[in-house]
């Protein structure tokens, strides 16, 4: 079993695009979704994460999502993953998840799989569309359905207070 983590507030194609292809390369997936109290205060609810993951990861029928508030190799060991699964962006994802990965190998002995997202994804960012939504801004092509009318909402809301 394979766990991918992050904050994933919210979840985007380029998360797609990892979490597909570690569906078709470990018999499951799970996808934990946390709160990492060094970003800033999220854009949405965990509840409300926890559920834009479901129904965007629906289709995979060996893909599941918790929610989590411990540290990743914690959450990897009581689930009894074999592997940490991180996507890769650019070179300095690669510089700060490679220390992440040799951290948990060290503390735990559980292995991190790398895995990019298609080309066309590199340069999305939840940061980004967090800003682009809280200014109105439009992302829909960078997101799943379900996920792009929630930052409708949340435009829609700010626009009426």
């Amino acid at each position: 079993m394979a766990m991918y983590p992050g904050s994933f507030d919210p979840v985007h194609n380029g998360h797609l695009d990892v979490i597909s292809a570690a569906s078709r390369l470990f018999d499951s997936v799970t996808v934990a979704a946390m709160r990492n109290p060094a970003k800033a205060t999220p854009l949405f609810s965990d509840d409300e994460r926890v559920a834009m993951i479901v129904e965007a990861t629906r289709h995979l029928g060996n893909v599941s999502v918790v929610q989590f508030g411990e540290l990743v190799v914690d959450l990897a060991q009581r689930l009894g993953a074999d592997v940490i699964v991180k996507g890769l962006r650019s070179q300095s994802d690669f510089e700060s998840e490679l220390r992440m990965a040799h951290m948990n190998q060290s503390v735990t002995g559980i292995e991190t799989v790398f895995v990019p997202p298609r080309t066309e994804h590199l340069f999305i960012a939840s940061n980004y569309i967090r800003e682009i939504t809280k200014f109105g801004g439009d992302c829909s092509h960078l997101v799943p359905p379900a996920v792009a009318a929630r930052l409708q909402q949340h435009i829609t809301q700010e626009a009426g207070t």
